[in-house]
């Protein structure tokens, strides 16, 4: 096991990047609250390396004290507090127009769906769950400190679009020789905005179903729906960690793109929608948000197209690695989480049950549960797998998806 001396060495001996570097003269200020000091000096090593202000509180009151003497630029929050508990804090920060747009990341080893979810509802802005990875820590607060700094840009600009509009009308009457310039300047201004908004739009469908998206974009609240019958998908790089650490920072996300970026080709030839990646784990469904009569099926193409890809791409790359699959069937709950980063998520013992499939089977196979060997054996092959444990459900019948079978030829 590596000790926290050792992650904070691995870390401090990373190169920062000029974006790191430009972030870090910012001298953004960080409020790690928990009431573990190992974790305390950990996040706290971590992020002052990468050129933050850290301050540090070991309970929600001392929490409190602190943003009101001394308020951060985010704050990262543990939940099991003796107390005085992290979501209560969020609720307090979050009450007070001072202090409510200070972005609040919880980091706890709570990881029920329930608890996520009062997170976001309470208003914070991310969840990471314990054990954490550093660079996902990271790469989080980083990412919540830009959407800050972009944010007050945005209205810093937008100010400044009010002061020339100002200006150009005064102009107008004053200096009517100066028209046909202001003119042109304004033509040239709703020329960049209307590419911002096509850009937004590209990267709002990137992130998000059509649907979900064009319900969004008419304000409406609380996007959430219950789908009786979908297909899930849960897919695992094995042997990726190992890889990790034989591999460059650059090689390592240039080999994950490459078998990523194939997923998501294999996901729109087989009409089913990606819902994330989680390091260098995929999750797929078929199904939602809009009907695909034959998702199942849809779901079992593409885990074997899958099989086929990485084999392909490990020999392409001379790589040692391999996908471990997870397939279950049945009713999910699906909406959006978040208010500032708009996530669309999946929820259910249905999706619980498919992680389980792909955290307990084999590398190179597909594990699937009854439910969906029932709808598939008439078509495909399965080699049964027999009860195995599953954290949760107790024993399950599970079974090995490992082809379509061959259709009969007709006598001429």
């Amino acid at each position: 096991m590596t000790s926290d001396n050792d992650q904070i060495k691995d870390v401090t001996n990373e190169t920062l990047s000029k974006e790191d570097e430009q972030l870090a003269l910012q001298n953004k200020a960080i409020l790690v609250v928990d009431d573990n000091m190992a974790n305390l000096r950990l996040l706290t090593a971590l992020l002052k390396r990468q050129g933050y202000i850290l301050h540090q509180a070991q309970s929600g009151e001392e929490a409190l004290e602190q943003v009101r003497s001394n308020p951060p630029d985010l704050i990262l929050l543990d939940i099991k507090m003796p107390e005085m508990d992290g979501f209560e804090v969020c609720r307090r920060l979050k009450a007070k127009k001072d202090t409510r747009d200070i972005p609040v990341i919880f980091i706890s080893a709570l990881q029920a769906i329930d608890d996520k979810i009062k997170g976001f509802t309470l208003g914070g802005v991310d969840y990471i769950t314990k054990p954490f990875q550093i660079q996902e820590v990271l790469a989080r607060v980083k990412t919540h400190l830009d959407i800050c700094t972009l944010q007050q840009r945005l209205q810093q600009q937008n100010l400044q679009l009010q002061k020339e509009i100002q200006a150009r009308r005064a102009a107008e009457e004053e200096l009517r020789l100066l028209n046909a310039e202001l003119e042109n300047r304004v033509l040239e201004r709703t020329r960049e905005l209307c590419l911002e908004q096509e850009r937004s739009e590209k990267l709002l469908l990137s992130i998000l179903p059509k649907p979900i998206a064009e319900r969004l974009k008419r304000a409406e609240e609380n996007i959430a729906d219950t789908f009786k019958d979908v297909s899930v998908l849960f897919a695992d790089i094995v042997g990726f960690t190992q890889l990790s650490a034989n591999l460059a920072s650059d090689e390592l996300v240039t080999v994950l793109d490459r078998i990523f970026t194939s997923f998501d080709l294999l996901a729109e030839k087989h009409k089913l929608e990606k819902i994330k990646t989680i390091g260098d784990a995929y999750m797929v469904v078929g199904g939602l948000p809009n009907p695909l009569e034959n998702h199942t099926s849809a779901i079992a193409e593409m885990a074997l197209d899958m099989l086929q890809t990485v084999n392909k791409l490990a020999s392409e790359m001379h790589l040692p690695i391999q996908v471990r699959i997870g397939i279950n069937t049945g009713p999910v709950t699906a909406g959006i989480i978040g208010r500032k980063k708009f996530i669309y998520d999946l929820w259910g013992d249905m999706v619980n049950t498919a992680s389980r499939m792909e955290s307990t089977g084999l590398p190179g196979t597909i594990q699937v549960t009854e439910a969906t060997y029932k709808r598939l054996h008439n078509e495909y092959r399965f080699k049964a797998r027999g009860e195995i444990p599953i954290k949760g459900k107790g024993l399950m019948r599970t079974y090995f998806l490992q082809g379509r079978k061959k259709k009969a030829k007709v006598a001429p």
